[in-house]
């Protein structure tokens, strides 16, 4: 039975903002590697680089049941953080690498997936032991997951060949939408879980408005470019950011419908990921490429550096502070 359960975003809550970044600017291979892994910015505005210095970090989630648990898709296996990045657990064996993304079931606890370049993995008691739930796909390479935030089980996947649903916990899989395209991202809207957004290596936007159960083209903008991140603002139904390489960012205000390139400031229109502050209306972030993360505080309109300078920030996500 799928449960229904929904947890309520805490909108009141302090956040701590994680990124997953490697400073590659400059880097000769074989060289001690700069300060890279997980870096953390306070609710004062302060960075701190806790933790490991860790060349691969490509994606993060917290659990919502206990925000103050991490999970990081890493480059060498499944990583659990606590304590704000002091406490470091690999959760994988050494049969697993190149992990892409990884989410949390707040419907079912214990439960978590990643995908790697070789599928999906699926664990329903925290980590101690690990299923495939990638049965059905034909091509395995798997960038982006997601699960429904109303129906635990209930996932949606981007592999090389399209998006595809799950309503069994992976064990069978079956196409959305977007054939024949690498799927890049994959974002349910925080204020309508019935509306999904996906982001293609040069296939545009795909949407759905059925609840995921189908995806169909967003229309022509981001078309034969690069789209590598989807955000959604919290504070506004309407409002999404994405993020591309050679595309920068871009900012709808009508949930989709319409774009507006929002680059003045940026040095580079090579951005690898977007997140909007859920406690400061207008700011938002922008990490360009071996450039630096860049804050705005008017929605894109004008950018300012904001430190981790010479660094590919591949994915950030407001963490609330555990009570």
């Amino acid at each position: 039975m799928l449960a229904f359960t929904i947890l309520p975003f805490p909108l009141a809550a302090q956040y701590t903002l994680y990124t997953c970044m490697i400073t590659s600017r400059g880097y000769v291979v074989g060289a001690k590697l700069p300060p890279s892994g997980i870096f953390l910015k306070s609710p004062a505005g302060n960075w701190r680089h806790p933790g490991y210095n860790h060349p691969s970090l490509n994606a993060l989630a917290y659990d919502p049941r206990n925000p103050g648990t991490v999970y990081v898709a890493a480059g060498n296996g499944l990583l659990r953080i606590s304590e704000k990045g002091e406490r470091w657990k690999i959760l994988t064996g050494s049969d697993v690498t190149e992990l892409m993304d990884v989410a949390v079931d707040r419907n079912t606890p214990g439960t978590i997936y990643f995908t790697h370049t070789a599928g999906i993995k699926v664990t329903h008691d925290g980590g101690v032991t690990w299923m495939d739930a990638s049965t059905g796909l034909h091509r395995k390479f798997t960038q982006a997951i997601r699960v429904d935030s109303r129906r635990g089980g209930v996932l949606v996947a981007g592999n090389e060949e399209g998006i595809f649903r799950s309503e069994n916990s992976g064990k069978s899989w079956r196409l959305a939408g977007a054939a024949g395209f690498q799927v890049i991202r994959v974002e349910q809207s925080p204020h309508d879980p019935c509306f999904w957004l996906a982001s293609t290596q040069g296939g545009g936007l795909f949407k759905s408005t059925d609840c995921g159960v189908s995806f169909e083209s967003n229309g022509a903008f981001g078309v034969d470019e690069n789209i590598s991140d989807i955000a959604f603002d919290r504070s506004s139904p309407g409002r999404i950011a994405v993020a591309g390489w050679g595309l920068g960012v871009a900012i709808s205000e009508d949930l989709g419908k319409t774009w507006q390139f929002r680059n003045a400031g940026l040095l580079s229109t090579a951005v690898w990921s977007v997140v909007f502050d859920p406690e400061a209306p207008g700011r938002i972030y922008a990490g360009v490429h071996e450039e630096a993360l860049y804050e705005s505080q008017d929605y894109g309109r004008s950018w300012a550096r904001d430190g981790l300078e010479g660094s590919r920030v591949m994915r950030m996500v407001f963490v609330p502070e555990a009570h």
